[in-house]
């Protein structure tokens, strides 16, 4: 845990607004960063289970938005751009992040996927970055999937998005606001 109280601040385990530390021009000088407790990753934090459920066919994947200096994702301001079965995971203050198979033959065999984390995806109120210099403490947000009931002896695809008004996704990058996981759980 995070204990240097001038290095960092505890922003709440509730989804809140963005954290205004001043604008990047100030002469604030060095920002504190929010604190990030792994035990917001439940059954993934790796406190528990040191394998992330690998061991049980039950993985976890630990993700994150890559830091932008000062950019400040916009949670999405209708459910138009957002597959049906992701839109209860639309809530104020999170950018939410959703997963589910990539191909269309693997409908059905990924199983349940749990998000863990302060909203289940990524909150607002540890933006904006500063950048290395004037937030040198900076942890960025975490979420933790896990995938259970995967079907076994089968290699599936996966694909996991991120939604926010100014998050773009293009076919020329096709891991800008978006991943996609192979697993192969065999049993043994």
């Amino acid at each position: 845990m995070q204990r240097d109280q001038m290095k960092f601040e505890d922003c709440g385990e509730e989804p809140g607004d963005y954290k205004n530390r001043g604008d990047l021009e100030s002469d604030i000088g060095i920002r504190k960063a929010c604190r990030f407790s792994k035990t917001l990753m439940g059954p993934c934090s790796g406190t528990v289970d040191p394998d992330f459920g690998f061991k049980d066919g039950t993985p976890c994947l630990i993700v994150k938005l890559n830091r932008i200096v000062n950019f400040l994702p916009k949670p999405p301001s209708n459910n138009e751009s957002i597959p049906e079965e992701a839109q209860p995971k639309v809530q104020p203050n999170v950018i939410p992040i959703y997963c589910t198979n990539k191909r269309e033959e693997d409908a059905g065999l990924t199983g349940e996927v749990k998000y863990y984390g302060i909203g289940a995806g990524f909150p607002l109120q540890y933006y904006p970055y500063y950048g290395k210099l004037l937030h040198p403490h900076y942890l960025q947000p975490l979420v933790a999937l896990q995938f259970s009931n995967l079907t076994m002896n089968t290699d599936l695809r996966i694909e996991c998005k991120v939604f926010g008004d100014n998050i773009m996704y293009s076919e020329k990058d096709r891991y800008q606001g978006r991943f996609d996981v192979k697993f192969s759980i065999t049993s043994l």
